[in-house]
C-alpha cells in the first residue's frame, strides 16, 4: 500500500435515538429495568468468565487453535469464542477451564427482593391461601 493511499473509515451511526429510547424506559417500567439489569449481569458474567480463560491461555502459552484440539473443537469456534461477544456453550467454557487446570464456579450474591416476594414470602402458605379464600 502507498504512502497516500487511504484507509477505508467506518461509518459511525448515530444511536441517539435508541440512546433517549432506552433510558426513557429504564426510567418509566420498572420491570424493564429488572430485565435489562439482568441480561446486563449475565453479559457481564459471559464475558469475565471468557475473558479469565483466555487470561489463563495466555498465562499458559498455550494457543487458540492448541486449546481447540485440547477440547475436541474447531480452532474457528475457540477464535470467535474468544474475540467476538456472543453466548458460548456451556459445555465449552467448562472444557476449556478444564484443559486450562481451571473449573468453573458459580458464587452467591446478595439478592434484590421484588415487593410482590417480600411481601409474601414472611407469610405462610395457610395465611395466604386464607387471605385468598377471604378475598372470593
Amino acid at each position: 500500500m502507498s504512502a497516500t493511499a487511504t484507509k477505508p473509515t467506518k461509518t459511525v451511526q448515530d444511536t441517539s435515538y435508541h440512546d433517549r429510547r432506552l433510558a426513557r424506559r429504564l426510567s418509566e417500567d420498572p420491570e424493564f429495568r429488572e430485565e435489562f439489569e439482568r441480561q446486563q449481569r449475565s453479559i457481564s458474567s459471559i464475558d469475565a468468565i471468557v475473558n479469565k480463560l483466555d487470561e489463563l491461555r495466555v498465562a499458559m502459552n498455550v494457543s487458540k487453535a492448541e486449546l481447540a484440539r485440547m477440547i475436541g473443537k474447531n480452532p474457528a469456534s475457540i477464535r470467535r469464542l474468544l474475540t467476538a461477544s456472543g453466548n458460548p456453550e456451556l459445555g465449552t467454557v467448562v472444557a476449556m477451564a478444564d484443559a486450562l487446570g481451571a473449573e468453573v464456579k458459580i458464587v452467591s450474591r446478595p439478592r434484590k427482593q421484588s415487593s410482590a416476594r417480600r411481601s409474601s414470602r414472611g407469610q405462610s402458605r395457610s395465611d395466604r391461601s386464607s387471605r385468598a379464600a377471604q378475598a372470593a
